[in-house]
């Protein structure tokens, strides 16, 4: 099961993948996202329940953002779900997708020790 077939970003989430871009060099919006999911998904706390509207030019397919491991992020997710004690349902399974992106682009860009892609691996390598 797939949390989402089309993804597609907030204007505001779409500001801070530049200036990750930016920061990091990676300039695939699918390699960046997939750092703030899993990112978001290492933080114990859940989400906050908001409303991410879908208003920017950025969109991508779930098997762009997967990739060749998109059956393990969709299990990271469900597995989430689960110790968050939600239900697994595809509605649930695409809102706690966009609020775990979200919010990891949002920590990812606020994180001001993020100056190069090299920080962004010390920062992987030490979360958990």
């Amino acid at each position: 099961m797939i949390p989402v077939s089309t993804i597609r970003l907030s204007v505001t989430a779409r500001e801070q993948l530049i200036t990750l871009k930016r920061h990091t060099g990676i300039r695939q919006w699918n390699v960046l996202c997939r750092w703030a999911f899993t990112t978001s998904l290492a933080e114990l706390s859940m989400p906050p329940r908001q409303v991410h509207p879908a208003d920017s030019n950025v969109e991508m397919t779930w098997k762009v953002f997967g990739g060749t491991h998109e059956a393990v992020y969709a299990a990271l997710l469900v597995e989430r779900c689960i110790a968050d004690g939600l239900p697994v349902t595809e509605e649930i399974l695409a809102e706690q997708f966009r609020l775990h992106l979200h919010r990891g682009i949002a920590y990812l860009v606020g994180d001001r020790s993020l100056r190069s892609i090299e920080a962004l691996m010390q920062k992987g390598l030490h979360a958990g």
